[in-house]
């Protein structure tokens, strides 16, 4: 239905953002909401849900997280509320490569994703991810990662000794995923 949608992020919720594009204000459900700063224009790929009782709109920074997305649900018993959990905690390349390598560990450290999900995972995905680009953009960018911690409520105390472990060759939100998994350890 639609690839993608140009427009000024007006609202940052916990699951979603609001997307403005022509007057018009899209509840977008994405992995990682907080990686959008309001009143910035992005372009977010769409993946449209239609249901008889609702439409949902899934958005995506890049083609590539879309892509593997939409791969991921195609799996019997994964759903896109199940997959977004997924994206927003593990990294593309981390995905992939846990799929490719039958890392079941990797896979089962997921929200509701257990032994027989994680190897249905496997079983249809492996050897099909091979059109996803997994190389990680390099930003350096401590401040923008303590300031997106502190939006979500963590006090400076609580983050600042995870900092130097978080890998500063992570985009900035490969970052915040990686300081969300140190933080709730």
């Amino acid at each position: 239905m639609y690839s993608y949608i140009i427009g000024t992020v007006k609202m940052v919720l916990p699951t979603e953002i609001v997307l403005e594009n022509n007057g018009i204000g899209y509840a977008i459900q994405t992995p990682n909401p907080y990686a959008f700063h309001e009143e910035e224009s992005y372009k977010v790929f769409i993946y449209t849900q239609i249901k008889e009782d609702e439409h949902l709109l899934f958005g995506f920074k890049t083609l590539e997280e879309k892509e593997l997305f939409l791969k991921l649900i195609s799996v019997k018993g994964l759903g896109p509320k199940m997959t977004l959990p997924i994206l927003a905690t593990g990294s593309i390349s981390g995905i992939v490569d846990a799929i490719e390598r039958e890392n079941l560990l990797y896979l089962k450290k997921f929200p509701k994703i257990g032994e027989k999900l994680a190897k249905q995972i496997i079983l249809d995905l492996k050897g099909k991810l091979g059109g996803i680009d997994t190389t990680i953009p390099i930003d350096n960018t401590k401040e923008e990662l303590c300031e997106v911690l502190k939006g979500l409520g963590y006090k400076e105390k609580e983050f600042k000794m995870i900092l130097p472990k978080i890998d500063e060759t992570l985009s900035i939100e490969n970052q915040i995923k990686q300081a969300l998994q140190l933080l709730l350890k």
